[in-house]
């Protein structure tokens, strides 16, 4: 049972497991809270602005491919994880053809998760925009006349964020019914859904940055196996004809 327990422990890629682990923990909780933030979003920009954001829904979608792409992605590196470590490395790659077959494999999936660490990098950056303005709305929003409703919320300086045929006092959010549905209904629950999507977001660039260290080693340990694997063929050689040198001997 021990020696059975033991063979195993050898044969799990601890490294690459724990990568998937911090990828679907990260993919989950981003598209969870940016599916919802950018429900909140919507409901906001239409009760107080009046603005039909139809293209969100659009991009709800994307997110819920995403987290299947990325998840399917995360468990095919596993499986080459299992493939190149241990005992089950020298089963699978002893020919020189799965060896080559092997080294490509890493080097695509290096290539893959280098280019959407690239992406998510962007996503990150894009993210904390996103995070700042509302943090800067939830601040208007703390105001002790924006609470009593002495004043209005003026976004003027925001005008980049919105279509130039909005009309000028839309600019302006005031009354109770508007002030609740853009700050207690909108920002305050969007910004708590926008920085939770942006801590994942760090999260899944240090798997994939884990995955490549991964992948990394795993390519190493794959062409120092081919090396070890030609050593061996030469030993094996070298007996051999020593046995048949000592044969002709006697």
């Amino acid at each position: 049972m021990g020696t059975c327990c033991k063979s195993c422990m050898t044969r799990m890629p601890f490294a690459t497991l724990m990568a998937t682990v911090m990828m679907l923990i990260g993919v989950g909780i981003f598209c969870g809270t940016m599916y919802r933030g950018a429900s909140l979003s919507i409901i906001m920009f239409d009760h107080v602005f009046y603005m039909k954001l139809i293209w969100i829904e659009a991009i709800q979608i994307i997110f819920l491919c995403i987290a299947a792409s990325m998840a399917a992605l995360g468990f095919m590196i596993l499986f080459v994880g299992f493939l190149a470590t241990g005992a089950t490395r020298h089963k699978v790659y002893r020919s020189w053809g799965s060896r080559l077959v092997g080294r490509v494999v890493c080097a695509v999936f290096m290539v893959i998760t280098y280019i959407l660490k690239i992406i998510w990098i962007v996503i990150l950056c894009f993210l904390s925009i996103v995070t700042f303005l509302y943090t800067i709305f939830w601040k208007m929003c703390q105001s002790e006349r924006i609470q009593t409703h002495k004043d209005c919320i003026d976004l003027d300086q925001f005008r980049f964020m919105f279509p130039a045929d909005l009309r000028e006092e839309d600019y302006k959010v005031c009354g109770e019914y508007e002030v609740k549905a853009f700050c207690k209904d909108g920002v305050e629950k969007a910004e708590v859904m926008f920085i939770l999507a942006t801590l994942s977001c760090l999260l899944i660039i240090l798997s994939l940055v884990h995955y490549l260290m991964c992948l990394s080693a795993n390519y190493a340990h794959i062409r120092g196996h081919e090396k070890f694997q030609e050593l061996q063929e030469m030993q094996n050689l070298t007996e051999m004809e020593y046995s048949a040198a000592s044969k002709d001997r006697f």
